[in-house]
């Protein structure tokens, strides 16, 4: 059977056991939530800062952020959506209706509820079990572009984007879930994340590293080394108009991995990350040079920019990389939402290797259409 967007349950395992996809995907979720979360206390601050306050090593470990230890920001929230909404487009697909851009958007407009509301309203119908974690409704700095662009049910397209001019970091940020679709071709994985990164941020740089972030990630479930992914999506981003900032960001990352140690004043070389390019970039390096998941994630948080998300971009690779078991465990326990994710992360693999069992012509679970409606 031919790689592609094909049937839910078609995924090429090779070695790789459904055990192990299993705990990659954790991984890359829980990952990409604990990098996020280590960088949430010092997002704002400068590098001089962040070594002020906690050493001359920097964070080290979480800090109080919005009240508590381990605490997440907008970069966890929107990533849960779209894994959530991708779910519910295989689910969807069964009934012969593929629009997976459209479900995700809808996803994105569930999470948009949550920042304008103070927790789950039972009057939304077919909201599924996700829009219900209470925890979600916390409002957590989300960017001005994703708030905009979701402002209205309007779903914005590479032919006509929401926020043209946007290139902020917000739709990278979230893009992990698509390069878990190990059953499709890169193309299609590249494609898939393009046109959801244009329905909040409209510039090229905004929507293209949000689809190698994607690419890259595929390359990496799929049993690549972390460097050859990003080779092999670079020919993918040198097809599309606009692809000049993200495909020097990805050079740039790969050259700096051969300029010596890693440390933060060489991330910060890298950019700030508050713009995709940059963040993909900071992210990314961050991965390539990580002597373990805890070296990785230090080194993607201290710098004075964009931590949370340059920590949680990091952290999706690494995980998708290594897989769960990989993960400190004193950050999983202490991290926000950590059962939510857990259960995301093991219905996105269900649905992935026995999703026709589940909703399909030769099976039927009320339960697992009552979690991810139809409609």
């Amino acid at each position: 059977m031919a790689d592609g967007p094909g049937p839910a349950g078609h995924v090429p395992w090779g070695r790789a056991g459904q055990q192990d996809f299993r705990s990659r995907v954790r991984g890359c979720l829980l990952g990409g939530a604990i990098g996020d979360a280590l960088g949430a206390g010092i997002e704002f601050d400068s590098l001089e800062a962040i070594r002020a306050a906690h050493g001359p090593s920097g964070v080290t470990d979480y800090v109080p952020a919005y009240g508590r230890r381990g605490a997440v920001t907008d970069d966890t929230q929107m990533t849960l959506f779209t894994a959530e909404g991708l779910i519910r487009a295989q689910v969807r697909r069964s009934t012969g209706v593929w629009q997976p851009a459209a479900d995700v958007h809808r996803a994105h407009l569930r999470w948009a509820a949550t920042q304008r509301g103070w927790g789950p309203d039972e009057r939304v119908p077919d909201a599924g079990w996700l829009a219900g974690q209470e925890w979600l409704y916390a409002r957590r700095a989300p960017g001005n572009a994703c708030l905009g662009g979701l402002a209205d049910e309007a779903m914005g397209t590479l032919e006509a984007p929401k926020n043209p001019g946007s290139k902020g970091c917000g739709a990278v940020m979230r893009s992990a879930p698509f390069g878990l679709l190990t059953g499709w071709e890169p193309q299609a994985v590249f494609q898939l994340a393009a046109e959801c990164g244009a329905q909040t941020h409209g510039h090229p740089s905004g929507y293209l590293a949000a689809a190698a972030f994607a690419a890259t990630v595929h390359g990496v479930m799929r049993g690549e080394a972390l460097e050859s992914a990003v080779h092999r999506t670079l020919p993918l981003l040198a097809s599309r108009p606009g692809h000049e900032e993200t495909t020097e960001a990805l050079r740039m990352a790969l050259v700096a991995v051969r300029q010596g140690v890693p440390t933060p004043e060489r991330v910060r070389s890298l950019g700030e990350g508050w713009v995709a390019e940059e963040a993909l970039a900071m992210g990314l390096y961050c991965a390539l040079v990580a002597e373990d998941v805890r070296h990785g994630l230090l080194l993607a948080v201290n710098h004075g920019g964009d931590s949370d998300s340059t920590g949680s971009i990091c952290g999706n690779l690494l995980g998708a990389l290594h897989g769960e078991t990989a993960l400190p465990p004193g950050w999983v326990a202490e991290l926000e939402g950590r059962a939510t994710i857990l259960e995301l992360a093991d219905d996105f693999a269900m649905e992935l290797t026995h999703g026709p069992s589940l909703h399909g012509p030769g099976g039927h679970s009320a339960a697992w259409l009552e979690r991810y409606p139809r409609s």
